[in-house]
């Protein structure tokens, strides 16, 4: 049961050093309601809230009320959930709705709900009169750990995930735990595949105690989320916009990820379910690349991670793996040569980026995810 009101020595804040961009990143249980006079530090004007039609359901009754008591007039849109809202579509109707009700440059977007919606309102708040002022307020395990901090924003096109998009950075996220009370298991177990990636890539101590499984009640996952928002604020800090490829880091397992995404037509795989597997595929290439030479029992304690958390670990027979590998070539990291570049591992907790790998690799990295194929 979540506490009445907590005190502010019980939050967790994580400050995004970022010059005149930087943010707090506070993590706790029971912040909705302060929500408002958190906000007043960084929101001046009328505040869209834009959310989905279940959490709004579930959040917006708590956070309107608390908006109102800080003097912040604030207007509600709704788009349907799902990753299929992350379109074209919905961002002119978003835009064009914050034009009906006459938000101005000192408005702000208050995203209300998960990655889909937190990308999908960052865009928005990227692209409306040259950028507007941004705050999230993210409602799933993998947004609060993942999507929410760095200034990624975007949506999809038909071709791929994420091409088109904007670096634009919330002035504030705030992630209250207590909202992850209403998440189902598998959308709760598909943000432990982004946490489990942050251990492997940099945080072996961290892996450890993910290893055997998380849950939303256990009393360390307040530090549990701080590690991982710690763990990306640093690399974001050193690497913003991804020119460096520090930042290249945080697409561990995701560059076959996101094309099984695709392959699924974002419907059959939920984006962490997607990222399992990619991570699987990853840790066994970094076992037979011959610049890194992974020990396997790193590959093996990786798989049982993810099985401990309940993810998948073999694809869906109906998606063929010519499907998957077209789609690697549409991910929006393709090398100017075409290829792509992975981020292996060396051992866990030590990642690095930029690495090529050889088509049959990655054929036989595919192959390992069909069952009937091995």
């Amino acid at each position: 049961m979540s506490s009445p009101g907590p005190s502010p020595s019980s939050r967790r804040i994580v400050r995004v050093d970022l010059g005149a961009r930087s943010y707090d990143i506070v993590i706790g249980r029971g912040l909705l309601p302060e929500l408002g006079p958190m906000s007043k530090t960084v929101v001046t004007g009328p505040a869209a809230l834009i959310s989905d039609t279940i959490v709004a359901g579930h959040f917006a009754a708590r956070v309107e009320p608390a908006l109102r008591a800080a003097h912040l007039r604030s207007f509600r849109l709704i788009v349907p959930p799902g990753e299929a809202t992350k379109s074209v579509e919905q961002l002119g109707r978003l835009l064009s709705e914050l034009a009906e009700v006459k938000i101005g440059r000192s408005g702000t977007v208050i995203a209300l709900g998960g990655g889909v919606i937190g990308d999908l309102a960052g865009f928005v708040a990227a692209t409306y009169l040259r950028g507007v002022a941004f705050v999230q307020v993210p409602t799933t395990l993998l947004a609060m750990v993942d999507s929410s901090v760095g200034g990624k924003t975007g949506v999809n096109l038909p071709e791929g995930k994420n091409l088109v998009g904007a670096f634009h950075q919330p002035r504030l996220v705030v992630a209250d735990l207590d909202t992850l009370a209403t998440l189902p298991a598998r959308e709760f177990n598909a943000g432990m595949a982004e946490v489990i990636k942050y251990g492997a890539i940099r945080d072996r101590a961290l892996f450890d105690r993910v290893a055997n499984g998380v849950t939303p009640q256990d009393d360390d996952l307040a530090e549990i989320v701080e590690k991982c928002v710690a763990i990306k604020a640093r690399i974001v800090e050193r690497d913003e916009f991804e020119t460096k490829g520090e930042r290249a880091l945080l697409n561990f397992g995701h560059t076959l990820g996101h094309a099984i995404e695709k392959a699924g037509g974002y419907t059959r795989y939920l984006h962490g379910e997607a990222i399992a597997l990619g991570l699987r595929a990853a840790a066994w290439l970094s076992v037979w690349h011959p610049e890194t030479h992974l020990p396997e029992a790193d590959a093996k304690a990786i798989e049982q991670a993810l099985l401990d958390n309940d993810l998948p670990l073999e694809l869906d027979p109906h998606i063929s793996r010519e499907v998957v590998l077209a789609a690697l070539g549409n991910d929006k990291k393709v090398a100017a040569d075409g290829g792509n570049r992975w981020v292996l591992l060396e051992k866990l907790g030590e990642a690095q980026t930029g690495y090529t790998v050889s088509p049959e690799l990655v054929e036989r990295a595919l192959s390992i995810l069909y069952p009937t194929r091995r």
